[in-house]
Protein backbone atom coordinates (compact mmCIF):
# COMPACT_ATOMS: atom_id res chain seq x y z
CA UNK A 1 0.00 0.00 0.00
CA UNK A 2 1.67 3.02 -0.92
CA UNK A 3 2.27 5.55 1.83
CA UNK A 4 0.35 8.70 1.87
CA UNK A 5 1.84 12.01 0.64
CA UNK A 6 2.74 14.67 3.21
CA UNK A 7 0.00 17.22 4.04
CA UNK A 8 2.73 20.12 2.89
CA UNK A 9 3.55 18.03 -0.53
CA UNK A 10 -0.22 17.73 -1.22
CA UNK A 11 -1.01 21.58 -0.11
CA UNK A 12 2.06 22.55 -2.77
CA UNK A 13 0.90 20.19 -5.58
CA UNK A 14 -2.78 21.53 -5.73
CA UNK A 15 -1.28 25.00 -5.34
CA UNK A 16 0.81 24.26 -8.21
CA UNK A 17 -2.21 22.24 -9.90
CA UNK A 18 -4.51 25.60 -9.73
CA UNK A 19 -2.00 27.94 -11.15
CA UNK A 20 -1.69 25.44 -14.10
CA UNK A 21 -5.22 25.52 -14.55
CA UNK A 22 -5.61 29.01 -14.07
CA UNK A 23 -2.38 30.22 -17.11
CA UNK A 24 -3.81 27.46 -19.73
CA UNK A 25 -7.36 28.63 -18.69
CA UNK A 26 -6.36 32.28 -19.33
CA UNK A 27 -4.89 31.54 -22.99
CA UNK A 28 -8.12 30.04 -23.85
CA UNK A 29 -10.33 32.62 -22.45
CA UNK A 30 -8.31 34.76 -24.76
CA UNK A 31 -9.12 33.38 -28.18
CA UNK A 32 -12.79 32.92 -27.04
CA UNK A 33 -13.49 36.72 -29.31
CA UNK A 34 -11.81 34.87 -32.27
CA UNK A 35 -12.83 33.03 -35.02
CA UNK A 36 -11.03 30.10 -36.57
CA UNK A 37 -10.17 32.54 -39.44
CA UNK A 38 -8.70 35.05 -37.25
CA UNK A 39 -6.74 32.68 -34.95
CA UNK A 40 -5.45 31.20 -38.41
CA UNK A 41 -3.98 34.43 -40.06
CA UNK A 42 -0.32 36.01 -39.86
CA UNK A 43 0.62 39.23 -40.55
CA UNK A 44 4.50 39.01 -40.64
CA UNK A 45 7.04 37.11 -39.82
CA UNK A 46 7.66 38.91 -36.09
CA UNK A 47 4.22 37.55 -35.21
CA UNK A 48 2.94 34.54 -34.82
CA UNK A 49 -0.70 33.10 -35.21
CA UNK A 50 -3.33 33.12 -32.33
CA UNK A 51 -3.97 29.26 -32.84
CA UNK A 52 -0.09 28.66 -33.02
CA UNK A 53 0.55 29.75 -29.71
CA UNK A 54 -2.21 28.02 -28.49
CA UNK A 55 -1.01 24.74 -29.96
CA UNK A 56 3.42 25.96 -29.03
CA UNK A 57 2.86 25.95 -25.63
CA UNK A 58 1.05 22.92 -25.52
CA UNK A 59 3.86 21.34 -27.59
CA UNK A 60 5.90 22.72 -24.78
CA UNK A 61 4.11 20.52 -22.12
CA UNK A 62 4.00 17.57 -24.22
CA UNK A 63 7.40 17.52 -25.33
CA UNK A 64 9.31 18.38 -22.33
CA UNK A 65 7.38 17.66 -19.18
CA UNK A 66 4.75 14.41 -20.79
CA UNK A 67 7.33 12.81 -23.63
CA UNK A 68 9.78 13.39 -21.21
CA UNK A 69 8.35 12.11 -17.71
CA UNK A 70 5.40 10.41 -18.16
CA UNK A 71 5.19 6.96 -18.60
CA UNK A 72 3.80 5.42 -21.06
CA UNK A 73 2.65 8.33 -22.51
CA UNK A 74 2.41 8.54 -26.64
CA UNK A 75 2.28 11.63 -29.11
CA UNK A 76 -1.52 13.09 -29.65
CA UNK A 77 0.07 13.45 -33.51
CA UNK A 78 3.39 12.63 -34.11
CA UNK A 79 3.02 14.65 -37.35
CA UNK A 80 2.14 18.51 -35.05
CA UNK A 81 5.68 18.51 -33.40
CA UNK A 82 7.23 19.61 -37.15
CA UNK A 83 4.55 22.67 -36.82
CA UNK A 84 4.73 23.46 -33.19
CA UNK A 85 8.03 23.69 -32.18
CA UNK A 86 9.37 27.06 -32.25
CA UNK A 87 13.07 27.39 -31.99
CA UNK A 88 14.86 24.20 -30.50
CA UNK A 89 16.99 23.02 -33.19
CA UNK A 90 18.01 20.18 -30.25
CA UNK A 91 13.95 19.00 -30.97
CA UNK A 92 14.68 18.81 -35.30
CA UNK A 93 13.96 19.87 -38.18
CA UNK A 94 10.36 22.44 -38.33
CA UNK A 95 8.31 24.72 -40.24
CA UNK A 96 9.49 27.86 -41.38
CA UNK A 97 8.33 30.92 -39.61
CA UNK A 98 7.24 32.66 -41.85
CA UNK A 99 4.84 29.99 -43.26
CA UNK A 100 3.12 29.40 -39.06
CA UNK A 101 0.02 31.22 -41.32
CA UNK A 102 -0.40 28.85 -44.02
CA UNK A 103 -1.54 26.31 -40.96
CA UNK A 104 -5.51 25.75 -42.15
CA UNK A 105 -5.20 22.71 -40.55
CA UNK A 106 -5.56 21.72 -37.65
CA UNK A 107 -8.26 23.60 -37.22
CA UNK A 108 -8.45 25.56 -33.30
CA UNK A 109 -11.44 22.86 -31.97
CA UNK A 110 -8.81 20.25 -33.12
CA UNK A 111 -6.07 22.43 -31.33
CA UNK A 112 -8.48 22.92 -28.01
CA UNK A 113 -9.15 19.34 -27.83
CA UNK A 114 -4.97 18.69 -27.91
CA UNK A 115 -4.95 21.15 -24.98
CA UNK A 116 -7.71 19.08 -22.97
CA UNK A 117 -5.64 15.72 -23.85
CA UNK A 118 -2.53 17.48 -22.75
CA UNK A 119 -4.40 18.89 -19.83
CA UNK A 120 -5.71 15.84 -18.10
CA UNK A 121 -2.44 14.12 -18.77
CA UNK A 122 -0.64 16.41 -16.80
CA UNK A 123 -2.42 15.99 -13.61
CA UNK A 124 -0.40 13.46 -12.19
CA UNK A 125 3.26 15.30 -12.92
CA UNK A 126 2.07 18.26 -10.95
CA UNK A 127 2.26 16.09 -7.71
CA UNK A 128 6.11 15.42 -8.50
CA UNK A 129 8.32 18.09 -6.54
CA UNK A 130 11.09 16.79 -8.86
CA UNK A 131 9.21 18.59 -11.48
CA UNK A 132 8.67 21.59 -10.27
CA UNK A 133 11.36 23.67 -11.90
CA UNK A 134 10.08 22.65 -14.83
CA UNK A 135 6.48 22.96 -14.48
CA UNK A 136 7.56 26.81 -13.29
CA UNK A 137 9.60 27.16 -16.70
CA UNK A 138 6.72 26.07 -18.15
CA UNK A 139 3.94 28.56 -16.73
CA UNK A 140 6.11 31.72 -17.33
CA UNK A 141 6.62 30.49 -20.88
CA UNK A 142 2.86 30.49 -21.66
CA UNK A 143 2.37 33.61 -20.24
CA UNK A 144 5.20 35.06 -21.85
CA UNK A 145 3.15 33.80 -25.75
CA UNK A 146 -0.04 34.90 -23.97
CA UNK A 147 1.38 38.54 -23.84
CA UNK A 148 2.56 37.44 -28.03
CA UNK A 149 -0.83 36.12 -28.62
CA UNK A 150 -2.87 39.65 -27.69
CA UNK A 151 -0.09 41.96 -29.46
CA UNK A 152 0.56 39.22 -32.00
CA UNK A 153 -3.78 39.50 -33.06
CA UNK A 154 -3.76 43.19 -32.61
CA UNK A 155 -1.04 43.84 -35.55
CA UNK A 156 -3.17 41.47 -37.62
CA UNK A 157 -6.75 42.92 -36.84
CA UNK A 158 -4.56 46.27 -37.73
CA UNK A 159 -3.97 44.97 -41.24
CA UNK A 160 -8.19 45.17 -42.10
CA UNK A 161 -9.29 48.12 -43.51
CA UNK A 162 -12.35 47.94 -41.59
CA UNK A 163 -10.80 48.49 -38.57
CA UNK A 164 -12.13 45.78 -36.86
CA UNK A 165 -12.43 45.24 -33.18
CA UNK A 166 -12.01 41.93 -30.95
CA UNK A 167 -13.14 43.29 -27.93
CA UNK A 168 -16.02 46.10 -26.89
CA UNK A 169 -15.29 49.30 -25.37
CA UNK A 170 -11.84 51.26 -24.85
CA UNK A 171 -11.28 50.52 -21.53
CA UNK A 172 -10.38 52.97 -18.82
CA UNK A 173 -8.45 56.66 -19.29
CA UNK A 174 -5.17 57.07 -18.00
CA UNK A 175 -4.17 58.44 -14.82
CA UNK A 176 -0.72 59.87 -15.99
CA UNK A 177 0.69 62.55 -13.28
CA UNK A 178 2.70 65.24 -13.84
CA UNK A 179 5.95 63.24 -12.67
CA UNK A 180 8.61 63.21 -10.48
CA UNK A 181 11.89 61.90 -10.49
CA UNK A 182 13.69 58.87 -8.59
CA UNK A 183 17.21 59.99 -7.50
CA UNK A 184 19.62 57.19 -6.83
CA UNK A 185 23.06 58.47 -5.30
CA UNK A 186 25.07 55.62 -7.36
CA UNK A 187 27.64 53.44 -5.53
CA UNK A 188 28.16 49.61 -6.18
CA UNK A 189 24.13 47.92 -7.10
CA UNK A 190 23.86 44.38 -6.56
CA UNK A 191 22.27 43.22 -10.04
CA UNK A 192 19.80 39.84 -10.84
CA UNK A 193 17.53 38.02 -9.52
CA UNK A 194 17.39 37.29 -5.83
CA UNK A 195 14.72 35.30 -4.07
CA UNK A 196 13.77 32.48 -3.74
CA UNK A 197 11.00 32.28 -6.46
CA UNK A 198 11.21 31.25 -10.53
CA UNK A 199 13.42 33.29 -12.59
CA UNK A 200 14.58 32.43 -15.92
CA UNK A 201 18.44 31.90 -16.67
CA UNK A 202 19.24 34.74 -18.14
CA UNK A 203 18.17 37.02 -14.74
CA UNK A 204 21.46 35.62 -13.39
CA UNK A 205 23.77 35.42 -12.08
CA UNK A 206 23.63 37.68 -9.37
CA UNK A 207 26.64 40.30 -9.80
CA UNK A 208 27.99 44.01 -9.23
CA UNK A 209 27.87 46.89 -10.83
CA UNK A 210 29.13 50.67 -10.23
CA UNK A 211 26.32 53.30 -10.37
CA UNK A 212 26.81 56.65 -11.22
CA UNK A 213 24.45 59.29 -9.61
CA UNK A 214 21.36 59.48 -11.83
CA UNK A 215 17.77 60.47 -12.18
CA UNK A 216 15.12 58.15 -13.17
CA UNK A 217 11.23 59.78 -14.66
CA UNK A 218 8.56 58.32 -12.13
CA UNK A 219 6.58 58.13 -15.17
CA UNK A 220 6.35 57.20 -18.68
CA UNK A 221 6.35 59.60 -21.72
CA UNK A 222 2.77 60.72 -23.02
CA UNK A 223 0.76 60.74 -26.01
CA UNK A 224 1.07 64.56 -25.92
CA UNK A 225 4.49 64.52 -25.38
CA UNK A 226 5.64 62.51 -28.50
CA UNK A 227 2.74 64.95 -30.55
CA UNK A 228 5.48 67.78 -29.55
CA UNK A 229 8.21 65.72 -30.29
CA UNK A 230 6.36 65.38 -34.03
CA UNK A 231 5.23 69.06 -33.92
CA UNK A 232 9.29 69.77 -33.23
CA UNK A 233 10.55 67.94 -36.43
CA UNK A 234 11.53 64.86 -34.80
CA UNK A 235 11.13 62.51 -37.37
CA UNK A 236 12.99 65.03 -39.59
CA UNK A 237 15.97 66.11 -37.56
CA UNK A 238 18.72 63.81 -38.52
CA UNK A 239 21.03 65.00 -35.70
CA UNK A 240 18.44 63.15 -33.13
CA UNK A 241 18.72 59.97 -34.31
CA UNK A 242 21.26 57.41 -34.27
CA UNK A 243 22.75 56.69 -37.68
CA UNK A 244 21.14 52.72 -38.49
CA UNK A 245 18.14 54.76 -36.60
CA UNK A 246 17.47 57.22 -39.19
CA UNK A 247 18.11 54.74 -42.26
CA UNK A 248 15.70 52.78 -40.90
CA UNK A 249 13.03 55.30 -40.38
CA UNK A 250 13.80 57.13 -43.94
CA UNK A 251 13.47 53.32 -45.45
CA UNK A 252 10.31 52.62 -43.93
CA UNK A 253 8.33 55.78 -44.05
CA UNK A 254 8.22 55.86 -40.29
CA UNK A 255 6.51 59.00 -39.17
CA UNK A 256 4.75 58.14 -35.70
CA UNK A 257 4.37 55.27 -33.37
CA UNK A 258 2.67 52.43 -35.01
CA UNK A 259 -1.24 52.24 -34.65
CA UNK A 260 -1.32 55.94 -35.07
CA UNK A 261 -3.00 58.07 -37.53
CA UNK A 262 -4.94 61.69 -37.01
CA UNK A 263 -6.05 61.80 -33.68
CA UNK A 264 -6.81 58.42 -33.17
CA UNK A 265 -4.65 54.67 -32.23
CA UNK A 266 -5.85 51.39 -33.18
CA UNK A 267 -6.89 48.85 -30.00
CA UNK A 268 -8.37 45.86 -29.34
CA UNK A 269 -11.18 47.66 -29.65
CA UNK A 270 -10.81 49.02 -32.96
CA UNK A 271 -9.73 52.66 -33.67
CA UNK A 272 -10.71 54.86 -30.55
CA UNK A 273 -9.39 58.47 -29.96
CA UNK A 274 -6.33 59.14 -28.58
CA UNK A 275 -5.81 59.50 -25.37
CA UNK A 276 -2.79 62.40 -24.62
CA UNK A 277 -2.36 61.86 -21.14
CA UNK A 278 -2.00 57.80 -21.52
CA UNK A 279 1.82 56.83 -21.76
CA UNK A 280 2.87 56.45 -25.94
CA UNK A 281 3.66 52.91 -26.63
CA UNK A 282 4.24 50.93 -30.08
CA UNK A 283 7.73 52.56 -30.47
CA UNK A 284 10.79 51.19 -31.46
CA UNK A 285 14.11 51.66 -29.36
CA UNK A 286 15.58 54.13 -32.36
CA UNK A 287 12.09 55.88 -31.89
CA UNK A 288 12.97 56.13 -27.89
CA UNK A 289 16.34 57.03 -27.97
CA UNK A 290 15.88 60.00 -30.65
CA UNK A 291 12.87 61.16 -28.36
CA UNK A 292 15.22 61.01 -25.50
CA UNK A 293 18.20 63.37 -27.00
CA UNK A 294 15.39 65.70 -28.07
CA UNK A 295 13.90 66.06 -24.80
CA UNK A 296 17.56 66.63 -23.71
CA UNK A 297 17.65 63.47 -21.59
CA UNK A 298 18.52 59.95 -22.31
CA UNK A 299 17.33 56.21 -21.82
CA UNK A 300 18.09 54.62 -18.56
CA UNK A 301 20.88 51.36 -18.56
CA UNK A 302 19.32 47.91 -17.49
CA UNK A 303 20.67 48.60 -14.55
CA UNK A 304 19.76 51.72 -12.97
CA UNK A 305 16.14 50.77 -13.89
CA UNK A 306 16.81 47.47 -11.64
CA UNK A 307 18.19 49.62 -9.07
CA UNK A 308 15.27 51.90 -8.58
CA UNK A 309 12.61 48.86 -8.61
CA UNK A 310 14.46 47.12 -6.55
CA UNK A 311 14.78 49.98 -3.96
CA UNK A 312 10.83 50.17 -4.11
CA UNK A 313 9.75 46.30 -4.65
CA UNK A 314 7.12 44.81 -2.91
CA UNK A 315 5.29 48.35 -2.49
CA UNK A 316 2.58 49.33 -4.16
CA UNK A 317 4.54 52.55 -6.09
CA UNK A 318 6.59 49.90 -8.02
CA UNK A 319 5.58 46.57 -7.90
CA UNK A 320 3.22 43.42 -5.92
CA UNK A 321 2.91 39.83 -7.52
CA UNK A 322 -0.50 40.10 -7.48
CA UNK A 323 -1.54 43.85 -8.86
CA UNK A 324 1.75 45.11 -10.95
CA UNK A 325 -0.54 44.95 -14.08
CA UNK A 326 -3.73 44.58 -15.20
CA UNK A 327 -4.42 41.31 -17.12
CA UNK A 328 -6.15 39.32 -14.88
CA UNK A 329 -8.31 38.25 -16.94
CA UNK A 330 -10.07 37.77 -21.07
CA UNK A 331 -10.08 41.81 -21.59
CA UNK A 332 -8.26 44.09 -24.25
CA UNK A 333 -5.20 45.58 -22.57
CA UNK A 334 -4.67 49.04 -22.24
CA UNK A 335 -1.60 51.30 -20.81
CA UNK A 336 -2.94 53.90 -18.44
CA UNK A 337 -0.01 55.44 -17.17
CA UNK A 338 -0.34 53.87 -13.58
CA UNK A 339 2.05 55.16 -10.66
CA UNK A 340 4.82 52.46 -11.00
CA UNK A 341 6.97 50.89 -12.78
CA UNK A 342 5.20 47.81 -13.83
CA UNK A 343 2.11 47.57 -15.83
CA UNK A 344 1.74 49.97 -18.53
CA UNK A 345 4.58 49.42 -21.30
CA UNK A 346 8.08 47.49 -21.69
CA UNK A 347 10.70 50.25 -21.37
CA UNK A 348 13.31 50.55 -23.72
CA UNK A 349 17.03 50.52 -21.68
CA UNK A 350 19.87 51.23 -23.93
CA UNK A 351 21.31 48.31 -22.39
CA UNK A 352 22.39 45.54 -24.76
CA UNK A 353 21.32 42.32 -24.48
CA UNK A 354 24.01 40.15 -23.17
CA UNK A 355 24.69 37.73 -20.58
CA UNK A 356 25.80 38.40 -17.01
CA UNK A 357 29.37 37.64 -15.93
CA UNK A 358 29.67 34.00 -15.19
CA UNK A 359 26.56 33.24 -17.10
CA UNK A 360 25.81 29.48 -18.15
CA UNK A 361 22.18 28.78 -19.88
CA UNK A 362 20.40 25.96 -18.62
CA UNK A 363 21.55 22.74 -19.75
CA UNK A 364 19.38 20.48 -22.06
CA UNK A 365 17.16 21.85 -24.89
CA UNK A 366 15.35 24.49 -22.43
CA UNK A 367 18.66 26.05 -22.85
CA UNK A 368 18.15 27.30 -25.92
CA UNK A 369 15.43 29.71 -23.90
CA UNK A 370 17.31 32.64 -23.37
CA UNK A 371 20.84 32.52 -24.23
CA UNK A 372 21.16 31.71 -28.22
CA UNK A 373 19.80 35.25 -28.95
CA UNK A 374 22.06 37.63 -26.71
CA UNK A 375 23.28 39.29 -30.01
CA UNK A 376 22.26 42.32 -31.46
CA UNK A 377 19.23 43.56 -28.98
CA UNK A 378 18.28 45.66 -26.28
CA UNK A 379 16.82 45.07 -22.84
CA UNK A 380 13.23 46.24 -22.10
CA UNK A 381 12.02 46.44 -18.33
CA UNK A 382 9.25 46.64 -16.52
CA UNK A 383 6.08 45.01 -17.57
CA UNK A 384 3.22 45.53 -19.90
CA UNK A 385 -1.00 46.03 -20.08
CA UNK A 386 -0.75 42.52 -22.02
CA UNK A 387 1.43 40.99 -19.26
CA UNK A 388 0.18 38.53 -17.03
CA UNK A 389 -0.24 39.29 -13.41
CA UNK A 390 2.80 38.12 -11.32
CA UNK A 391 4.83 37.48 -14.00
CA UNK A 392 6.79 40.70 -13.56
CA UNK A 393 9.68 41.45 -11.48
CA UNK A 394 12.63 43.88 -11.33
CA UNK A 395 15.32 41.70 -12.77
CA UNK A 396 13.07 40.47 -15.29
CA UNK A 397 15.05 41.08 -18.88
CA UNK A 398 12.90 41.21 -21.89
CA UNK A 399 14.65 41.55 -25.20
CA UNK A 400 14.17 42.93 -28.55
CA UNK A 401 15.84 44.43 -31.28
CA UNK A 402 15.87 48.14 -32.10
CA UNK A 403 13.32 48.68 -35.10
CA UNK A 404 10.76 45.98 -33.88
CA UNK A 405 7.67 48.00 -32.33
CA UNK A 406 4.50 45.26 -32.13
CA UNK A 407 4.58 44.96 -28.58
CA UNK A 408 3.68 47.69 -26.05
CA UNK A 409 7.32 49.15 -25.79
CA UNK A 410 6.99 52.59 -24.24
CA UNK A 411 9.48 55.54 -22.61
CA UNK A 412 10.62 56.23 -19.40
CA UNK A 413 13.81 58.97 -19.20
CA UNK A 414 16.50 59.19 -17.03
CA UNK A 415 19.34 61.88 -16.50
CA UNK A 416 22.62 62.42 -14.99
CA UNK A 417 22.58 64.25 -11.25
Amino acid sequence: MPHAQPKSLRTLGEALAARYAAVRGLSEALVAPLSDADATIQSMEDASPAKWHLAHTTWFWETFLLRDNAQDYALYDADWPFIFNSYYETEGERIARFARGMLSRPKLGDILEWRAHVDAAMGPLLDREDLTPLIELGLSHEQQHQELLLTDIKHALFQNPLGVAMWDGPGSKSQCSDGDWYAHPGGVARIGHQSDGFSFDNEGPVHRVLLEPFALSSRLVTNREWDEFIADGGYDTATLWLSDGWAWARENGVRAPLYWRDGEQFTHSGWQGRDPDAPVTHISYFEADAFASWAGMRLPTEFEWEAIARGQEGTLPAHDAHDGNQLDEAAPPLPVGSEGLFGDCWQFTRSAYLPYPRFQPAAGAVGEYNGKFMSGQFVLKGASCATARGHSRASYRNFFYPHQRWQFTGIRLAKDI
